[in-house]
């Protein structure tokens, strides 16, 4: 499944930058994230728990920022474990100066595949959930770099 678009943040890039490499930081805003366990600077491991349709699975996700020139770009990949589900994805993103003075348009775009139990419930199902998951993330990252200010 491939997923992509763009938001609008009133901040800066470097801000923004800042907040979405930060492991502790961005990990607050993931949807069912438990915990976030940072390695080292570009290797973090997540507990996470994602419900579709009538399946939960508890996942182990393990992270690498596997590229990053700041504060312009990042590249991330992932692969995660629960019981009967596994995941893989590679997200990317870009931030350009937005159409106002101090704010960031960050352009993203991710790739995730999906099998197991997970999976079976349909792709329909999947995207569906994942577009929700998504778009919390983004407000609730959006929120707190404004409160950060």
């Amino acid at each position: 499944m491939e997923f992509s678009g763009a938001v609008d943040i009133p901040a800066t890039r470097d801000h923004v930058f800042a907040f979405v490499t930060d492991p502790n930081r961005v990990g607050a805003c993931g949807p069912g994230v438990e915990s976030i366990e940072v390695i080292d600077a570009t290797h973090f491991r997540a507990k996470a728990k994602v419900g579709v349709g009538f399946i939960t699975a508890r996942f182990v996700v393990d992270l690498e920022i596997t590229e990053q020139r700041a504060p312009d770009m990042a590249i991330i990949k992932a692969r995660g474990q629960a019981p009967g589900s596994a995941v893989d994805a590679l997200g990317r993103m870009n931030l350009v100066d937005g159409a106002e003075p101090g704010t960031t348009t960050m352009l993203w775009a991710a790739e995730v595949n999906l099998s197991g139990m997970l999976a079976s419930v349909g792709a329909r199902m999947v995207e569906g959930t994942a577009n929700k998951m998504i778009g919390q993330a983004f407000d609730c990252m959006r929120a707190k770099i404004v409160a950060e200010g």
